[in-house]
């Protein structure tokens, strides 16, 4: 199920919103997509695609699309998270080509009572997967405080 349009659900702002939509989330995970064209961020000319390396920003973007379609439902604001790492990132291809219309997948395998949650990823193309990885995010109850208590 899905209400939200992309641009709802991401802390973001043009030109660093990567994904073109929210396809559907619950309370364990999440699907967005991307097409690859031209104009998409990190596209390369010479390669005529995006570098697989920059999935890793599909994936932490699907999280907070996640994370905040759900905040929304309960009641409060879309809210900023940080990538901490990833673990076992495994490409299977180097280039997302032009015309691919990717599907990032995140599924929320636990979360810590501090906000640290680690989430398993793919993503692919027609049911190939391209891009798998584990991801660690936190995510505070008050970012601002976090961000103001640590000198960010």
């Amino acid at each position: 199920m899905n209400k939200y349009s992309i641009e709802q659900v991401l802390p973001h702002k043009a030109p660093m919103i990567l994904l073109d939509n929210l396809l559907s989330y619950d309370q364990t995970g999440a699907c967005c997509t991307v097409k690859i064209k031209p104009e998409s961020n990190f596209y390369r000319a010479e390669l005529k695609g995006v570098p697989t390396y920059i999935g890793i920003e599909y994936m932490a973007q699907t999280i907070a699309a996640f994370a905040n379609a759900n905040q929304l439902d309960i009641g409060k604001k879309v809210e900023i998270g940080f990538l901490v790492s990833s673990r076992k990132y495994t490409t299977h291809t180097s280039i997302f080509t032009e015309n691919s219309v990717l599907e990032v997948s995140v599924t929320r395998l636990y979360k810590e009572d501090n906000g640290l949650s680690v989430f398993e990823c793919s993503i692919s193309e027609q049911h190939n997967k391209l891009v798998e990885a584990q991801i660690n995010v936190f995510q505070p109850d008050e970012p601002s405080a976090f961000l103001a208590e640590s000198g960010l």
